[in-house]
């Protein structure tokens, strides 16, 4: 199975079903060029198609992808997202950066008590991180 980038806890993610036919189950072994593992309240059927949003970045952060696998915690599930093209791909990996970025800012204000920019803890992250975030393709 591939790994999935783990999406931050503390940025809400939806995952809304999408009208669309299920991709037969033997695509499955390899679906994607990569994807997002996210919590979600219910699980989802392998092969599902759904979108991911992240409402707090706004509508320009939703990537259509397709439901890889689901697996069931104590009190949710954690389900893996795969996107299987590359246009989504990127968008997604944008959007996925951003939400690290925002987590990232948010533990520095928790730690320092103090309100933080979002552009200069951005310049701060991809200092520190940029080289080291995982390429989808790579996952």
């Amino acid at each position: 199975m591939r790994q999935f980038l783990r999406h931050p806890c503390d940025l809400p993610v939806e995952l809304i079903i999408r009208k669309q036919t299920f991709l037969p189950r033997q695509r499955l072994y390899n679906i994607s060029l990569g994807g997002v593992a996210c919590n979600a309240p219910r699980g989802f059927r392998r092969g599902t198609s759904v979108e991911l949003r992240v409402p707090l970045l706004g509508d320009a952060a939703r990537c259509p992808g397709v439901v890889a696998w689901s697996r069931k915690l104590s009190d949710d599930y954690l389900v893996g997202v795969a996107f299987i093209d590359e246009d989504t791909l990127f968008r997604a990996r944008m959007v996925e950066q951003v939400c690290q970025i925002e987590h990232y800012r948010r533990q520095r204000e928790l730690r320092s008590g103090e309100v933080l920019s979002i552009e200069g803890t951005a310049l701060e992250w991809i200092a520190f991180n940029a080289a080291d975030f995982p390429l989808f393709c790579s996952i």
